[in-house]
């Protein structure tokens, strides 16, 4: 809330309330999609890969929570590249969380239709992306309490998927040796992981909202994230254990069939229902969040300056929702989940790389943080990058570097 006597808002988040916003942000529906191509990356290697995930991601947060700090604009690594390395860098970091957030609602909407309704996933993903868009132009926006029950369905859900692997009698515990991991395919599948933690450097964002942020932040960043990779270790290794990582490698959506693998067919209408809410929420989020990021780089003329338009009525982007609606419409009827999901992480772990990379010049009394956080957090996210499967690489490097061409042909046109 803000202050109207300052223009700036009021601290009233203290640990707990940052906590649980580093919860919401993450406890979506990543883990309802991500462990099947994980597995089928690593097979019973994806444990591994979910811990390498989460090291990159803690890093990432660090480096973010303390360049927010210094650089409290909307805009986040669109902001701190521009500022700390230059205009291309904040240029490459915006036009990479544009692309790879894109990717990450049509991943969301493909969730919704493969747990909601797997025969016909592609239909009920389109159709989630136009009634969102719509909700989003109408001004609609997730509330704090709308983002707590989100979070508490969630985890209902997972606990329960847990449970009723756990005791059904059907999980084996050699499936979850890692014997035939490779180095290759553990990487690959932190890479696929990292998307489930997508979300946890909104904690980063809070440093106007919270008490004594300067002690609040750096606590509330490696408490959210150890509870979720300690939810998401359980739901995975339930998961492995049940299925197999050959099942879990083919399954579309994987909690569905653990359920029914486990004989407790009548959670599948709750595991459907939870995984429906948690993507339909992280997909409201993301479009919001891509279309805003879109209106930034639309101001300074780094996308064509008609998406910088605003409802005069709603007070909203709102060429830039449509466009961001009509993409991931399309999106969401042409790709599949995998590779969704593969695009997204390669796009989203290049911004984070140059958010690490600016963290690295941040000085000591700028808030610098330990050296080792950005150089672990920029060479996880180059490796895990490149490990992405082939064709998401590829469509990585080529949307990327479209976007650099765009940026080279805008500037001779300049000069």
């Amino acid at each position: 809330m803000a202050d109207n006597n300052t223009g700036e808002l009021r601290r009233s988040l203290g640990l707990f309330d940052a906590v649980t916003i580093g919860l919401g942000s993450m406890m979506g529906a990543g883990i309802f999609a991500a462990l099947g191509p994980a597995a089928r990356a690593a097979g019973s290697g994806l444990l591994l890969g979910l811990a390498v995930a989460a090291v990159v991601a803690y890093c990432n947060a660090t480096s973010s929570a303390r360049l927010a700090a210094r650089y409290p604009a909307s805009g986040g690594t669109y902001v701190y590249g521009r500022e700390r390395l230059g205009d291309f860098w904040g240029y490459l970091a915006g036009w990479g969380f544009v692309v790879g957030k894109t990717a990450s609602c049509a991943a969301m909407a493909l969730t919704i239709g493969s747990y909601a309704w797997p025969a016909h996933a592609h239909p009920v993903a389109v159709a989630a992306v136009v009634a969102l868009t719509a909700v989003n132009y109408a001004g609609v926006r997730k509330s704090a309490w709308l983002t707590r029950v989100i979070v508490a369905l969630v985890f209902a859900v997972l606990a329960a998927v847990v449970v009723a692997a756990f005791t059904s009698g059907a999980g084996d515990a050699e499936q979850l040796r890692p014997a035939n991991a490779t180095v290759g395919g553990v990487i690959q599948a932190a890479g696929l992981l990292f998307f489930a933690f997508a979300g946890y450097a909104r904690i980063a964002t809070l440093g106007e909202e919270v008490r004594d942020p300067a002690r609040t932040i750096p606590r509330a960043i490696p408490l959210a994230l150890a509870v979720t990779l300690a939810v998401y270790a359980l739901v995975a290794v339930a998961a492995l254990a049940v299925l197999g990582p050959r099942r879990l490698g083919q399954a579309t959506a994987p909690l569905l069939d653990t359920v029914r693998a486990a004989g407790t067919a009548w959670l599948v209408p709750v595991v459907q229902l939870g995984a429906a809410v948690a993507a339909l929420g992280s997909l409201l989020a993301l479009i919001l969040g891509v279309s805003r990021t879109t209106l930034a780089m639309a101001r300074d003329r780094h996308l064509p300056h008609v998406l910088a338009a605003v409802h005069p009525r709603f007070a909203i982007p709102h060429r830039a929702e449509l466009l961001i609606g009509l993409v991931v419409a399309v999106l969401a009827a042409t790709v599949d989940l995998r590779g969704a999901i593969g695009f997204s992480s390669f796009a989203v772990l290049i911004y984070y790389a140059v958010a690490n990379a600016s963290a690295f010049t941040l000085r000591p009394d700028e808030g610098r943080p330990a050296r080792a956080i950005p150089v672990i957090g920029l060479i996880g996210c180059v490796v895990l990058a490149f490990a992405m499967p082939l064709s998401s690489m590829l469509a990585g490097v080529t949307v990327l570097g479209m976007g650099v061409a765009a940026y080279a042909i805008r500037l001779v046109r300049a000069t």
